[in-house]
């Protein structure tokens, strides 16, 4: 019986993945021994070598850089502090950093347990009415549940629970601010609030940042099929956004993310990525990355979703100008799913390099 479902599994999967091989093959795109003569390689484009990608961010960020280095040098959180209380609360950016100090310590703590973080938590204790420690200590709680748990287990809970309550605290701190509210949609996933009342959670995030990507995208976790709703949900919330979304916002590419989350893991369908669905989702994030601002904070993770898709799709060209963006960084989707996100990384930017090449181009010919 066992050697009847690995034959049903092999054949499953050469259905799979002939076609994309057999279309590799003919459009000239083979593996090569590295160094071989014809192998291609993303060095001659001034690209990042694997081991020097930065994991900790999607796109650059050198004051967030500079202060964390500070922090976990001396594991003093005034540095902290003092960027976040200079980063306005409306924008994007402000969430990004909560993010980043929140999943540093959590790391920290992960590498050295018991010792870890200890700047976070003088942080706390030592200025207890600073909202932006409230809202990096509810988002650490929030990773540390998903880090050390499994969803649905007592510490899981427990750890979720205790991030509500610190939730509560941040917004008592900062009236007005969305982030409080932006870090409980995790919770809110984790535990499963019902319909009811994570729209009225989420009325709370609208009323304060309509527009924000961030808040979007943690929303899109609740609504997809894995989770608390459905494909269909998932889409409507999707499309109902980007078509909601003033000129120059990325909220345009939020069906490419919803598209993203009910991929199957093994696709059967001939050429996925080039169907309507995914050409259109995939058109609207093009739009948008053109259309926004070059310095907005969510652009880097629209631009690593595009890569992953227009490189699965065969859209060389249009990748290479993603992977020219953002190289250097991989610390977004789809990336950070993997074990060895840089890892993941390279390897699409190789095969963008490979089928570039293998239609012509060159480094020469490569816009930057």
């Amino acid at each position: 019986m066992e050697i009847l479902w690995i034959l049903i599994a092999a054949c499953m999967l050469t259905m799979a993945l002939g076609p994309w091989v057999m279309r590799r093959r003919r459009a000239g795109i083979q593996l090569a021994e590295p160094g071989a003569p014809d192998a291609a390689d993303p060095a001659e484009y001034g690209f990042a070598r694997q081991e020097e990608l930065d994991v900790r961010l999607p796109g650059p960020d050198q004051d967030l850089l500079d202060v964390l280095d500070v922090v976990q040098a001396t594991q003093e959180w005034r540095a902290a502090a003092q960027l976040l209380a200079g980063t306005p609360k409306e924008g994007e950016l402000r969430w990004q950093r909560v993010q980043a100090f929140a999943g540093a310590a959590s790391l920290e703590l992960a590498q050295r347990p018991g010792v870890g973080g200890a700047w976070l938590r003088k942080w706390r204790s030592e200025s207890p009415k600073d909202a932006g420690a409230a809202q990096v200590h509810a988002e650490f709680l929030v990773q540390q549940a998903w880090r050390s748990s499994s969803a649905g287990q007592d510490d899981f809970r427990i750890i979720l629970e205790e991030a509500r309550a610190v939730c509560a605290e941040a917004a008592l701190l900062a009236p007005g601010d969305p982030i409080p509210y932006i870090v409980e949609l995790a919770v809110a996933r984790g535990l499963a609030y019902p319909h009811p009342e994570f729209e009225q959670l989420w009325a709370k995030v609208i009323d304060r940042a309509p527009h924000h990507m961030g808040a979007h995208l943690s929303a899109l976790h609740y609504w997809c099929e894995k989770w608390h709703g459905s494909r269909v949900l998932a889409d409507e919330f999707a499309t109902s956004a980007a078509a909601r979304a003033p000129r120059g916002s990325l909220l345009a590419a939020l069906p490419l993310f919803a598209v993203y989350e009910h991929m199957p893991d093994i696709v059967l369908v001939t050429d996925f990525h080039r169907t309507m669905v995914v050409s259109r989702a995939l058109e609207g994030a093009l739009h948008a990355v053109h259309s926004a601002r070059p310095d907005d904070p969510v652009l880097a993770h629209v631009r690593h979703l595009l890569a992953f898709f227009l490189v699965r799709a065969e859209r060389w060209s249009e990748s290479m100008d993603q992977f020219v963006h953002l190289d250097g960084f991989v610390g977004a989707l789809p990336w950070t799913l993997s074990e060895d996100p840089a890892e993941q990384y390279a390897i699409y930017r190789a095969l963008a390099v490979a089928g570039y090449e293998a239609n012509g181009g060159n480094p020469a010919t490569l816009p930057r």
